[in-house]
């Protein structure tokens, strides 16, 4: 056997110890590969009813902020409607209470000055 037969063989014997890595190697890709698929095959098959489960809670979350709006309408309108109130009773009422007492004052007021 020549020095060349020998390197041949070394390198046959290499060569196919390198093949067998790669196809282990591969092997293992082949089932990462697999199992990925098989997790996303899961994770879509539960996505899809949290989906609907959480369509139908934006749903309802956007009535309730309509039954929200329409109950802040209403108290807006009262407290206008309540300050309007109050501003006229205010008008109606302390303009001759003040009156009142403004004669009150000057009524004491004289008869204070009547003493002396």
């Amino acid at each position: 056997m020549s020095g060349a037969d020998l390197a041949a063989i070394i390198f046959a014997s290499g060569f196919t110890v390198l093949v067998i890595a790669i196809v282990a190697v591969l092997v293992k890709l082949a089932k990462l590969v697999d199992a990925a698929s098989a997790a996303i095959r899961e994770t879509g098959d539960s996505l899809v009813p949290l989906l609907d489960e959480l369509t139908q809670a934006t749903k309802s979350t956007n009535n309730q902020l309509v039954k929200i709006d329409i109950i802040t309408d209403s108290v807006l309108e009262t407290t206008t409607s309540i300050s309007s109130l109050i501003s006229t009773l205010a008008d109606t009422i302390g303009g001759p209470l003040l009156r009142v007492g403004e004669i009150v004052r000057g009524v004491t007021g004289l008869m204070g000055r009547k003493k002396k």
